[in-house]
């Protein structure tokens, strides 16, 4: 329904109407708390491999990683070896974490983004946006492949776990790792339309009128750009 034409009517009616919505909403908050309890069920794998970032302190091992805490989340930004910039869409998500993390970490959870370009590249980029958050270079390293996030030309990349995509260079997506005395295991990937939750300013606009007002754009996110774009136009 396009917002402009929606039914004028009383705060009686309205509130008839909301108090509908609101049983659907208790009706989703359940479905997904259901959901959540199934994801934390998952199986878990020991990962195996010795992974090694570069950090602006020096090298890093996954374990360090999580620093003091049993839990990690990593969010995989895109950030091609070649590129000059990070992703935009990557850029919109990255702009609510850094209010996250000493929550998270109050939780037993570290928080940080990983990409292939070269650490240099993405310190510049982190100071230009003005960043806190730690983020890893995974050059020289399978991580992302192994995480389904880089593709290489000429090879099939199987996105999101049921998506080939030919040359798929890269793609956004986000891994959780538990760590038990030094074993570390991988509990959880989600990708694509799994990383909504992620975004605050989604959520916001799902609650107003237009909501997020993408519909006639070429793509969904057409309008996205970096936040220190946005006054250049």
């Amino acid at each position: 329904m396009n917002w402009e034409t929606r039914i004028m009517t009383t705060r009686e009616n309205w509130l008839a109407a909301r108090k509908a919505l609101l049983a659907d909403e208790k009706a989703f908050m359940r479905q997904r708390d259901a959901l959540s309890t199934k994801r934390r069920a998952l199986p878990r794998y020991e990962t195996g491999k010795l992974y090694n970032f570069q950090s602006e302190h020096g090298s890093r091992s996954l374990a360090e990683l999580f620093g003091p805490h049993s839990q990690l989340i990593i969010y995989h930004f895109m950030f091609g070896a070649d590129w000059q910039q990070g992703c935009k869409s990557c850029s919109f998500w990255a702009d609510h974490f850094d209010g996250m993390a000493p929550h998270l970490a109050a939780r037993d959870v570290a928080f940080a983004c990983v990409s292939i370009a070269p650490l240099e590249k993405l310190l510049a980029f982190k100071s230009r946006m003005g960043w806190r958050f730690d983020w890893y270079s995974s050059a020289g390293t399978s991580f992302n492949e192994d995480f389904g996030v880089t593709g290489q030309p000429g090879q099939t990349l199987v996105y999101n776990y049921d998506k080939p995509k030919e040359d798929a260079g890269e793609l956004p997506g986000l891994s959780v790792f538990a760590k038990e005395g030094n074993t570390i295991y991988h509990t959880y990937s989600c990708y694509a339309r799994g990383l909504d939750n992620l975004n605050g300013t989604y959520q916001m606009l799902d609650l107003v009128p237009k909501g997020r007002d993408e519909d006639r754009l070429e793509w969904p996110m057409a309008w996205v750009k970096h936040h220190d774009r946005y006054s250049a136009t």
